[in-house]
């Protein structure tokens, strides 16, 4: 059952008398009255206000395909209108308009929306829980949002996919082959199919195979970021280690920009499930935690910019700048390196050739469909590769874990056991991918492995899984802190245990050298290095009154 059969009551509270005289007192204006037919707020609108309904209703529409509209819910007296695009003030995916009755309704921009939330805790619960169900209901019915128009599977529209999946950004595919309104479209603009997939962001535009960047300038997620704004922290990384950083610094009063070149959740973000965490006994998927806290994070005022490259890290004696894809430039008091790790590559020769074509280095929802009934190869021993293998395996027929190691050595006993009941799972120890074979216009054919003893084995095989662990990822950060000879950032010389060679730049979880690879350790730094930064920021102070 969807999200809205199950929880409706929570998706459209009412609020009673006593609540929306409470929510009157954060209200960004005075109450407005819209007649039949009025627009609110349209699908693509910047800085939408929520809007608390008084009197009358208000019909909430989104996109149904190309050209179509479908009701979303209609909002009477003591309800209100949004999604988790209202904290942040970004594009709407929705659009609304007052009912056949007209309506009278108070807005709520962004700013006054958080200050709700955090300044009631009773009704900023109620909006905070229902804001973040509306959008994944969405994500469900799919409709709402980014429409993409081409051939599913294809190399670019999984990277799509991914880019809007991993951001819990709500999308409809058309495969171009079979819906007539997808082929309709490509055929009228007279596409060729290199420039597929099409994209119909939410507020019309329609871009060509357009990057992961280009795509995120047409939704307007990314924040124009003010080259003279000086912020108190910058964090580099949105996954765990980072979210944690801006929850807690942003609710304790610090001005907070996160950037990401991908998306939020890091490596964490793409696990299928995490049952070791603390407080979740049923387990939580990677993108959900990681969703949990972006939310967290924007609802206490914090900006987070993905995906936007840093490049480099500049740390002259005026202070600290962050320079960035597209000629962005973030000036900050403080920073903290969070930027994890990047997916290691073994060393097979045509390895780029199928990556996206056949070869990944995560596993969600997407492609599970995609290799539904299939024999697949995953290869890797450590937790990420376990929580991996059992998402996987009961959507294909058969799924060769491929480990140069015994798995006790490298991965948690509970993944071991739940592998060992999976009757399809066969595990190859001691063996080692060494060659691929395909095009990458038709995708991965097969792949060649080697054992221990220099045995060749060819096995038919259309999608691989790499788990192989991850190299640092703070190579734009060299040159003004110190690492180790893996690359690692090197914290502890400071006046902070988490400061780096430079003050008042930090570093915190998998790019830390000598860290916990775990998600409650990152957290934990997170935590940990804004009283630091606090620390840091006082003794500049004292030094300035002293001075």
């Amino acid at each position: 059952m969807s999200t809205v059969d199950t929880r409706e009551h929570q998706m459209f509270p009412v609020l009673s008398a006593p609540q929306i005289e409470t929510a009157r007192r954060f209200a960004s204006g005075p109450e407005t009255r819209f007649a039949a037919g009025d627009v609110l707020y349209a699908i693509g609108a910047h800085g939408a206000p929520a809007w608390l309904v008084l009197e009358g209703s208000i019909d909430v529409v989104r996109r149904d395909g190309l050209s179509r509209e479908a009701v979303i819910t209609i909002h009477r007296p003591g309800q209100f209108s949004g999604e988790v695009n209202q904290l942040a003030g970004r594009p709407s995916i929705a659009a609304g308009r007052a009912g056949p009755d007209g309506c009278v309704a108070l807005p709520f921009d962004p700013p006054h929306l958080r200050a709700l939330m955090i300044g009631s805790a009773d009704v900023g619960e109620l909006v905070m829980r229902a804001l973040i169900l509306r959008r994944v209901s969405l994500i469900e019915e799919g409709g709402a949002g980014t429409i993409l128009v081409g051939v599913p599977g294809s190399p670019d529209m999984l990277r799509l996919q991914d880019f809007l999946g991993r951001g819990g950004l709500p999308n409809l595919v058309l495969d171009v082959r079979a819906d007539e309104e997808g082929r309709a479209l490509v055929e009228r603009a007279g596409v060729p199919p290199e420039e597929l997939p099409l994209v119909v962001c939410p507020n019309g535009p329609v871009l060509r195979r357009p990057s992961n960047e280009e795509l995120a300038a047409c939704l307007g997620v990314v924040p124009a970021i003010d080259p003279d704004r000086l912020y108190d922290l910058a964090v580099v990384g949105a996954g765990p280690a980072g979210l944690a950083t801006a929850v807690y610094a942003a609710s304790e009063g610090l001005s907070v920009i996160v950037l990401d070149s991908r998306a939020m959740g890091g490596q964490a973000g793409a696990s299928a499930r995490i049952e070791n965490y603390l407080g979740f006994p049923t387990g939580i998927s990677g993108q959900a935690l990681a969703g949990r806290a972006f939310n967290q994070a924007l609802k206490f005022g914090a900006e987070i910019a993905i995906p936007v490259a840093v490049e480099k890290l500049e740390c002259d004696p005026s202070g600290l700048t962050l320079l960035c894809a597209g000629d962005r430039r973030v000036k900050t008091r403080s920073v903290v390196i969070a930027s994890g790790a990047r997916y290691r590559r073994p060393d097979i020769p045509n390895l780029a050739e199928f990556e996206g074509a056949g070869v990944s280095y995560w596993i969600s929802a997407i492609e599970a469909r995609l290799c539904a009934g299939e024999e697949v190869v995953l290869v890797g021993g450590g937790n990420s590769a376990g929580q991996a293998v059992v998402f996987l395996a009961p959507h294909v027929k058969t799924l060769h874990l491929v480990v140069r190691r015994d798995l006790a050595q490298t991965m948690s006993r509970y993944l071991i056991d739940r592998i060992a009941a999976l009757a399809n799972v066969e595990l190859h120890v001691g063996s080692e991918i060494v060659g691929l074979e395909g095009r990458r216009e038709t995708g991965l054919a097969a792949a060649t492995f080697r054992d221990r003893d220099g045995t060749l084995h060819r096995r038919a095989a259309r999608h691989v899984f790499l788990f192989i662990g991850a190299d640092p990822n703070a190579d734009w950060a060299r040159g003004c802190v110190d690492t180790d000879a893996k690359g690692f950032v090197l914290t502890g010389s400071g006046a902070s245990p988490l400061e780096t060679s430079r003050p008042g730049v930090f570093a915190i979880g998998d790019v830390r050298a000598g860290s916990t690879k775990r998600v409650a350790a990152a957290v934990g730094e997170g935590a940990a290095v804004v009283a630091q930064i606090h620390a840091l920021f006082a003794e500049q102070a004292a030094q300035e009154r002293t001075g």
